[in-house]
């Protein structure tokens, strides 16, 4: 017992428990004092140095979607000139500047893109363990002040129902045969409506994640925005009632015109018409979308623009003015929030559920 007094008199962090007996492990480490975890990360190996960089490198390359670390470094670069400009440093960033940026910038910007831009500056920071805070006073108090000055309603996505990706997909009468962009385009349009998926998961589409059955569509959607650990989701697309809406139909021509067996579902094709072994970027669904609606002379109501979004929201207002059930929309668009389903279902009743209805006028 002399012996452990004496070291825990050598030691403070080393101490015996009254009442128990030596076999019991009298002596119990509390914590490792400052020289020996000084004497431990002296003596990191060469290889939990790499695995810890490792680590860290692939945080910054996969923790966001590859269309958010565009856009982040997009902003973190127009920051950086803008800094240099005005003789600031933009590592670590004071919250004023950053606020004079934001500011600067909000006669030409919305607020989304504001935050966006906001939250660009804090990843750098993040991955450079450096202090941050997006909530301080003087950027707070600016974004409200912009608010309040150059606010502007929020520029929602044209619903796309039924009747626009008619047009959308209705066949050239002018042509004697349909290209393969056409196939294409029409395939892509129709599963990105009937699947509610986003431009994202239309664009990762592959034959090893969709299976073609006798009653439709099995597709496995590895990730997603609502799904970023990856844990993945399935969702089924029926055969269609018609045979040139038929998203099953659509694609199974589409696959044996371009002679694809494996790989990306939906690629580019060059001008003289050869399909790529690449998969299509999510912003080529977005010019795909653009040209068929020009062609078709779809154009989305005042104050609302077209997106591929609109497939999705468009499917949710349609399927709502079915009247399915809240579960049975968001089982299928794998919505998690039903806050955030019922925005779109907000949308799709104001001219049902109005109360100017009950008036005599």
């Amino acid at each position: 017992m002399l012996a452990l007094i004496a070291a825990k008199a050598q030691n403070p962090a080393v101490r015996y428990v009254q009442g128990a007996s030596i076999s019991e492990a009298d002596v119990t480490t509390e914590h490792l004092d400052i020289a020996h975890r000084e004497a431990l990360a002296a003596s990191e190996s060469a290889s939990l140095r790499d695995a810890i960089d490792a680590a860290k490198n692939t945080a910054r390359v996969a923790a966001h979607a590859p269309e958010t670390l565009r856009a982040y470094a997009h902003d973190w670069q127009a920051f950086c000139v803008w800094c240099r400009e005005h003789g600031a440093e933009p590592l670590p960033a004071p919250p004023p500047v950053v606020a004079a940026w934001l500011h600067e910038l909000a006669p030409r910007y919305s607020r989304a893109a504001l935050n966006r831009r906001l939250a660009a500056i804090g990843y750098q920071h993040r991955m450079r363990n450096l202090e941050w805070s997006a909530g301080h006073a003087a950027i707070r108090t600016t974004l409200r002040a912009i608010g309040r000055l150059h606010g502007k309603p929020r520029i929602q996505a044209a619903a796309l129902t039924s009747s626009e990706v008619r047009k959308l997909v209705a066949r050239d009468v002018r042509k004697k045969t349909e290209s393969l962009a056409d196939l294409r385009d029409r395939a892509l349009l129709l599963i990105g409506f009937a699947g509610a998926l986003r431009r994202s998961e239309l664009a990762a589409l592959a034959t090893e994640t969709v299976s073609i059955q006798d009653t439709g569509l099995k597709i496995t959607i590895s990730h997603s925005k609502t799904d970023p650990g990856g844990e993945g989701a399935t969702t089924f697309i029926p055969r269609g009632r018609h045979s040139d809406t038929c998203p099953v139909l659509a694609l199974s021509t589409w696959l044996k015109k371009a002679d694809i067996e494996d790989g990306p579902l939906f690629r580019p094709i060059n001008r003289w018409g050869q399909v790529g072994r690449d998969g299509l970027n999510p912003d080529g669904v977005r010019r795909i979308l653009l040209r068929r609606a020009k062609a078709a002379g779809v154009k989305p109501p005042s104050g609302e623009r077209l997106s591929p979004h609109g497939l999705r929201a468009g499917f949710v207002t349609e399927a709502f003015r079915a009247n399915a059930r809240d579960e049975q929309i968001m089982e299928h668009t794998r919505h998690r929030d039903l806050r955030t389903m019922r925005r779109y279902v907000r949308r799709a009743r104001l001219d049902l559920d109005s109360p100017v209805r009950l008036l005599d006028i």
